[in-house]
């Protein structure tokens, strides 16, 4: 992807939104973990961070972004992860949608835990959140401890996103939250 004058180029569609920048180990290949089966796909799952009021495009462009450095299509993606505080940021649930794919988000002591995994754990994050990190923290959280982190950190002006995966199940539905094409716009809440 190169970016143009005015933003990103994805695909052949101007977005007007500034290309990404990589933060630290981005896109590192691991090894399989010994446990995966011969033509086995892992679970994908995409955490995401964001200002209040970030625009939508930017969130889903840098989300895209992160999915092609992973070498995974939307397809492979199995939910969206953030920081509780973000649940009904219009952002993200758009991204969740976009991908037509639930939304699940941790507190921030959940996201907390996940620090010694960080490949990116920022102090700055850490005095807004309370957590070192919002992005690889989620999506690390939700793969659960055997999973990994398959691209660090990616930024734009207003937003972060990161990629882990999983060869264990990641369940969709043990979140609050949920978005995605069966509710359209509606986020529904579980009891």
């Amino acid at each position: 992807m190169r970016p143009t004058r005015n933003g990103a180029r994805i695909g052949a569609v101007e977005t007007g939104v500034p290309a990404p920048r990589m933060s630290g180990k981005r896109g590192q290949q691991m090894r399989q973990p010994a446990h995966a089966s011969e033509g086995q796909r892992p679970s994908i799952v995409l955490g995401l961070g964001c200002e209040r009021g970030a625009a939508a495009a930017e969130v889903i462009a840098l989300a895209g972004a992160a999915l092609r450095a992973a070498g995974c299509s939307a397809d492979a993606l199995a939910l969206v992860a953030s920081l509780d505080t973000r649940a009904e940021e219009p952002a993200i649930l758009a991204a969740a949608c976009h991908f037509s794919v639930p939304l699940r988000t941790y507190d921030a002591a959940t996201l907390e835990a996940e620090t010694p995994r960080l490949a990116n754990p920022s102090e700055v994050v850490f005095r807004h959140t309370g957590c070192h990190g919002v992005a690889e923290a989620s999506a690390l959280a939700a793969v659960g401890p055997q999973g990994r982190l398959v691209v660090a950190k990616l930024k734009s002006d207003h937003a972060t996103a990161a990629i882990a995966e999983s060869f264990q199940a990641v369940a969709a539905g043990c979140s609050p939250i949920e978005s995605g094409a069966s509710v359209g716009s509606q986020v529904r809440r579980e009891a």
